[in-house]
């Protein structure tokens, strides 16, 4: 019985080894774009939480390849993570009323990803930032950031922003409108209130990886 133990536990270590060496094979073509994010925008990019990397060339996520196709630029899309009968799901919807669900696979599973401070980001392509290293890609935490702040609420913020199909997020709390395609900015703040918590993020095309992670 441990032995067969033993060989089952080396069979899962094998598959995630493969799992994360096909996607990280994947994230190399996109390496030296975060390489340059983390070394030249200390300030740009949010420290909260967050680790995420797919590929959806196996996915196969329609509603995901919305927000990751350079050509539809001002559709974004939320994802979030769920659990039902024990299984774990990946939860997709665009601002533009499609919405989809994914299984995750027993090494996805494994891989335990962290979607910002509190199940949840935002990734698409900007239509006002167009230019530039990136050309515009961007990812956002959920979470209104002024509301956390203000909370001092860290552990278990419920600071929730509602994407609209023009890009402007609104915060269901404290009703601050955030422009999505125009670096997260906050539109209607008052004096101190920032905008979006951004994460480094950077894809290879609608079916292909995606990465987006805190920075280091």
């Amino acid at each position: 019985m441990r032995r067969q133990e033993d060989r089952r536990t080396r069979r899962q270590d094998n598959g995630l080894r493969q799992y994360f060496t096909r996607i990280l094979s994947g994230i190399l073509v996109l390496l030296p774009s975060l390489l340059f994010l983390s070394c030249t925008a200390d300030n740009e990019f949010s420290t909260w939480p967050c680790r995420f990397a797919y590929d959806n060339s196996i996915g196969q996520d329609a509603t995901l390849a919305t927000a990751m196709d350079a050509n539809s630029r001002g559709v974004f899309c939320q994802i979030t993570e769920s659990v039902q009968g024990g299984v774990k799901y990946l939860n997709f919807s665009n601002n533009q009323g499609l919405t989809s669900s994914k299984r995750e696979t027993a090494l996805e599973q494994q891989a335990n990803f962290v979607l910002g401070l509190n199940n949840g980001i935002i990734i698409g392509w900007q239509t006002f930032v167009t230019d530039g290293f990136g050309a515009g890609f961007a990812a956002y935490d959920v979470q209104c950031p002024n509301c956390v702040r203000r909370e001092n609420n860290t552990i278990s913020p419920n600071y929730r922003i509602t994407m609209s199909s023009n890009g402007i997020a609104t915060c269901s709390k404290c009703g601050l409108k955030y422009d999505l395609n125009n670096g997260g900015i906050v539109q209607n703040g008052q004096q101190g209130d920032t905008g979006l918590e951004k994460y480094a993020a950077a894809t290879t095309g609608a079916y292909g990886y995606i990465s987006v992670f805190r920075k280091q």
